[in-house]
């Protein structure tokens, strides 16, 4: 049974992410006499720099990891617990730290994010990119490696694999395309050719300042997931930190160790199917497991398609898992089929006084039509936002409408150095054989997709500077019938703003 409460606070935050001190933000300011406490497993925090709020939906900023310290100088009211959750007792309103202390709560809202899918836990030249941790010490292995493979279709992967110099890149893909997450294959076509050019160099400076910890010691065990909960299972691990974002490779030299520039070969429509030690692969009985080069590698990656590659090393990036397990045991939170908590318009779980935001819940409400759940930055600020006024309305007794961000789906984004912007069902989601779209591109400079269903634009993609951002939204929320412009509506003569103005 729980022990003592050391204290109990009004409101209790878990987890350093966006989410959660986006939440904590709210709260501390909106209740400067209350008492609020953030349990973060690591010294630093992800602070949201650089707010920009470019329309009614889109919005940018820059994400930097500071120190707790800053978040307590700037909120009197607040106190940072420097522990991992153990277990939560939602009978008692109470949480139970990796330590063995114990705190009280009068709401609490769950942010404690998301750790990378491993294709396997075991093999220590498998390694998932999550944090910033983990991201130095691939750049580390990076700088000696020669080839390595890169697994996944996500953000991560398409960032890697375009940033990735001097070492010869094997992508392994599930879908047809690549970026299915993102995009069709026609954007993927438009963007894969600039894999084949000479990257530019990157232009001026990173604005995201970074702070690292120390080196660990030699002998420290490292664990590699985004787990902020992995203490309770292993004492000695490292504890990792919250999630990467969009820039994360800028202000690292992802520099492999071969004097090439780009060599990037794409399997396509395959998964993994075996993955091998070099001993496990010299004893592998199976004759037809022919590696595509001689010598000896680390690891050995078999795909579905039948194919086998020898690598230094092999980079999980194939999407997140939530991180309930502290919460789960003796309480009753429902969870959705992604594995996250079920949350209502309100944010709120199934147990009383308990909220969940960012890449740990699932949004189980009744949705717009143009907006759907994507485990990214923005949404996570939105998220711990929209859950800290949630809790503070419900503390007030006052209604709340469900925020105007949930209405429609928008991620302003850079992928392989192109600015590129993603609205509403960006992909048909969920649209069947009722749509059409029109594509207009021009190799090397934009690539403007919009999707129509009954005459009426329900999503756009926009790669390059387009300028037709805000146009393309307002035209998806009027739901404004575009049957009479036909392709016209992309005709690079007509300036299509002066029409919707």
């Amino acid at each position: 049974m729980e022990g003592k409460k050391e204290k109990t606070f009004k409101f209790v935050i878990v987890g350093g992410g966006i989410a959660g001190v986006t939440c904590v933000e709210q709260l501390s300011s909106q209740f400067p006499s209350e008492d609020v406490a953030l349990f973060t497993a690591g010294p630093l925090i992800k602070a949201v720099t650089n707010y920009k709020q470019v329309s009614r939906t889109m919005e940018e900023f820059d994400v930097e990891e500071r120190p707790s310290s800053v978040l307590e100088e700037k909120f009197p009211n607040l106190t940072v617990i420097h522990s991992a959750v153990k277990s939560l007792h939602t009978h008692s309103h109470c949480v139970e730290t990796a330590d063995g202390r114990v705190f009280g709560y009068k709401k609490l809202c769950i942010c404690s994010g998301a750790r990378p899918k491993l294709l396997t836990q075991e093999n220590p030249n498998v390694l998932g990119i999550r944090d910033t941790d983990s991201a130095q010490v691939f750049q580390k292995r990076l700088s000696k490696a020669r080839r390595i493979v890169i697994v996944g279709n996500g953000g991560i992967a398409l960032e890697l694999v375009y940033e990735v110099k001097g070492c010869e890149v094997i992508w392994a893909v599930k879908d047809k395309a690549i970026g299915n997450t993102f995009f069709d294959a026609g954007a993927a076509q438009f963007l894969i050719t600039s894999l084949e050019a000479d990257k530019a160099e990157a232009a001026g400076p990173c604005k995201r300042l970074r702070y690292t910890m120390e080196e660990p010691a030699p002998d420290a065990v490292q664990t590699f997931t985004a787990d902020e909960y992995s203490r309770g299972q292993n004492p000695g691990a490292v504890e990792p930190g919250s999630a990467l974002g969009p820039d994360w490779h800028r202000g690292i030299e992802l520099q492999g160790a071969e004097q090439v520039s780009h060599r990037v070969s794409v399997e396509y429509q395959c998964e993994v199917k075996q993955i091998f030690t070099s001993e496990e692969f010299l004893l592998s009985s199976n004759q037809t497991l022919k590696a595509d080069t001689a010598g000896s590698w680390p690891v050995y990656v078999q795909l579905t398609n039948g194919n086998t590659f020898g690598c230094d090393f092999v980079v999980s990036a194939t999407g997140v898992i939530p991180n309930t397990d502290p919460f789960l045991h003796g309480n009753n939170f429902l969870l959705a089929d992604d594995g996250g908590l079920q949350v209502d318009d309100h944010m709120r779980t199934l147990e009383p006084d308990v909220y969940a935001a960012g890449d740990v819940c699932t949004a189980c409400w009744e949705r717009s039509p143009l907006w759907q759940q994507m485990r990214l930055w923005t949404q996570a600020r939105q998220m711990g936002l929209y859950a800290g006024r949630c809790m503070a309305a419900d503390v007030l007794s006052e209604s709340i409408e469900l925020d105007f961000c949930f209405e429609l789906f928008s991620q302003v984004t850079k992928f392989f150095n192109y600015k590129v912007v993603l609205l509403g069902k960006f992909n048909a989601q969920g649209l069947g054989s009722d749509h059409e779209l029109l594509v207009r591109c021009t190799k090397g400079q934009e690539y403007v997709k919009v999707v129509l269903s009954r005459g009426r634009m329900v999503g756009a993609v926009l790669i390059g500077e387009t300028d037709l951002e805000e146009t393309f939204e307002n035209l998806i929320l009027n739901q404004m019938d575009l049957t009479a412009y036909g392709e016209e509506l992309l005709n690079p003569n007509i300036d299509i703003e002066d029409y919707f103005d």
